[in-house]
């Protein structure tokens, strides 16, 4: 099955109608989902969808228009449309949209799967969610939940300048959830990660995860959090584990370098950055051991592709280069107003929605240390993972996250569990008190970061391990 005709016709219609430049995009995506409570399946739900969506541009402005009619007629129809929609915008007047160069390209790309995982029947999935489930509850969860949820999406693209790409990505994950319930006070204990842990991978990924396995231990610490102490209150050292990492870089590095919020264009929504681009490649942002990388090529993790949605290469280059900001997020027209010469990170969540500026890998280089010698070297602290909320201005700069569990760290040791560990801070000032790194990296997975207007819900991935950061403050003031 090929979808490059279609995809065609849209960007010579686009073209006849005016545009200097087109690109087109057919998606068929299916999807499968399935959640369970309490030893029951309680929700399953299936979609498939498939479409065109087509670019214009004309003069200053892009204009854009997706349709569910795969046939020639429509496909050029949309194109057309595209093209009027770009040249009513252009009477607008400013300077021409530019954008950076391109190496048109023919490639197909696919994603490693080695257990297709709409091939495994529904009954052995159901299965592992009813047992991991029963297991939570006959450990004293209160209330115990599992997901799991599968993307198959196949992507053909063509370019006016010349790109014939096609593309099959599979993404799919899983996790389990177990609540105590105590005198006002409600307790969780998620694994592996708050939302479960999602990759580019087969259903592999999920049976490596062993929810059955691990759901008694997180019943009982749910249950032992309802009596731990709080989490005092000050400023100390703080050890974040890898899951809450994951999602530190995700908030207060990867929306702040993407270059469209930079520019402004993202302000009415997602708001902007703290970031100022007359100081790209000089700005400490954090310390020396701070590597970013922004990295689609990563095997298996979440935002991995062949290419992204302008046709561009998946490339690994450099965020985060000894603590200095040197890179951004960005498209071929926001590279072209910032002057960059690079592009790659544009995506869209469907044929419907126009693409934009999205995160792809964007994580820590693996540090010099482990976990363990992490907690030896720290004689005062409070040790925190797992993601139970959190909160950042729309700047990416001001943030306070909570965790699902804290523990003391006293002499080099872990010590009590602490009960809603919160810790709260500045990002570059946060960034630049890390002084120790772990080498122990997982690819944590982010399968709903919203983003757009209308609303778009893309998949990140954020490459984390074990950090140390000192005179951090931690708690909630009384």
């Amino acid at each position: 099955m090929s979808h490059f005709d279609e995809a065609g016709a849209a960007v010579q219609a686009a073209l006849d109608a005016g545009a200097r430049y087109a690109d087109a995009r057919v998606m068929v995506r299916r999807t499968e989902a399935m959640s369970a409570r309490d030893g029951d399946v309680e929700d399953l739900s299936f979609d498939e969808s498939a479409g065109l969506g087509v670019r214009a541009l004309v003069g200053s402005s892009w204009g854009f228009y997706a349709v569910p009619d795969l046939s020639g007629p429509s496909a050029r129809a949309a194109g057309e449309r595209a093209a009027r929609i770009a040249a009513a915008s252009a009477l607008v007047r400013g300077p021409a949209t530019e954008l950076t160069p391109a190496q048109p390209v023919t490639a197909s790309w696919a994603a490693d799967c080695v257990i297709d995982p709409l091939g495994v029947p529904l009954s052995d999935k159901g299965d592992l969610l009813v047992r991991a489930t029963a297991a939570a509850r006959a450990a004293g969860a209160d209330l115990a939940e599992a997901n799991y949820a599968i993307w198959d999406t196949r992507k053909w693209f063509a370019s006016s300048e010349g790109h014939r790409i096609d593309q099959h990505i599979r993404e799919c994950g899983a996790g389990v959830t177990a609540i105590a319930i105590g005198d006002g006070e409600v307790q969780r204990r998620s694994w592996p990660s708050h939302r479960g842990q999602f990759g580019t991978r087969g259903w592999e990924l999920v049976e490596e995860l062993d929810l059955v396995g691990n759901a008694p231990r997180m019943a009982e610490e749910a249950r032992a959090l309802l009596t731990a102490p709080l989490c005092p209150a000050g400023e100390t050292t703080l050890v974040l584990g890898g899951e809450q990492l994951a999602l530190q870089i995700h908030e207060s590095v990867g929306h702040a370098i993407e270059l469209d919020r930079i520019l402004g264009w993202e302000a009415a929504f997602a708001g902007t950055s703290w970031l100022d681009l007359s100081r790209l490649g000089s700005l400490r942002y954090g310390s020396e051991l701070m590597n970013i990388t922004i990295d689609p090529t990563f095997p298996g993790a979440l935002g991995s592709f062949g290419f992204d949605d302008e046709g561009t290469p998946a490339a690994r280059r450099h965020a985060v280069r000894d603590g200095v900001w040197v890179g951004v997020l960005a498209g071929r027209d926001s590279a072209a107003v910032a002057g960059l010469d690079y592009a790659g990170s544009v995506r869209s969540d469907g044929w419907s929605r126009l693409p934009m500026v999205r995160m792809t890998n964007v994580g820590l280089e693996p540090g010099p240390h482990t976990l363990d010698e992490i907690i030896a070297a720290t004689g005062d602290g409070v040790f925190m993972d797992v993601n139970r909320s959190w909160s950042i201005d729309d700047r990416r700069l001001n943030f306070q996250f909570g965790c699902e569990i804290g523990y003391e760290i006293k002499n080099g040791r872990l010590g009590r569990m602490l009960r809603n560990p919160t810790y709260t801070g500045i990002g570059p000032r946060f960034w630049q008190s890390m002084d120790m790194l772990s080498s122990e990296t997982v690819a944590w997975g982010t399968p709903n970061c919203g983003k757009g207007q209308p609303g778009q819900i893309g998949h990140t991935g954020h490459p984390a391990a074990p950090a140390r950061f000192t005179n951090v403050r931690v708690g909630v003031r009384a």
